[in-house]
């Protein structure tokens, strides 16, 4: 079994397209009018931006957390929580071995809570 999709809240597709688009580096994968929605391929995952969806929080790997989180206070972004280290892997069991791992996060245009994730040896 594995992961196919995640639905987000998103009232404002628009708006919401583009601040995902933004964070993730890429374009929706799809559109769909009606029913107003929009999708983006994480790599084999897909995310569906949808007003009628409820709240999620998403986890999103980036390449460095302190420099994503800087960007996006710079564009008026809210954080919520400063880059720090939750958790350091011992072990392959939830993430490379060896590494810190950093999170922080910050809201969506909806007030979604989204975590970034940066693996740090």
């Amino acid at each position: 079994m594995s992961l196919v999709q995640v639905a987000q809240r998103a009232t404002d597709l628009d708006r919401s397209a583009a601040f995902y688009a933004d964070l993730l580096g890429r374009a929706p994968a799809a559109r769909f009018e009606p029913p107003c929605l929009v999708f983006f391929d994480l790599d084999g995952v897909r995310l569906l931006l949808e007003a009628g969806a409820p709240s999620a929080t998403l986890y999103l790997r980036v390449d460095d957390v302190a420099a994503t989180v800087e960007r996006l206070r710079g564009a008026g972004v809210p954080v919520e929580g400063e880059p720090h280290v939750i958790f350091h892997h011992a072990d392959d069991a939830l993430g490379p071995a060896g590494t810190d791992e950093w999170q922080a996060f910050v809201r969506d245009p909806d007030g979604n809570l989204v975590g970034l994730v940066e693996h740090r040896r």
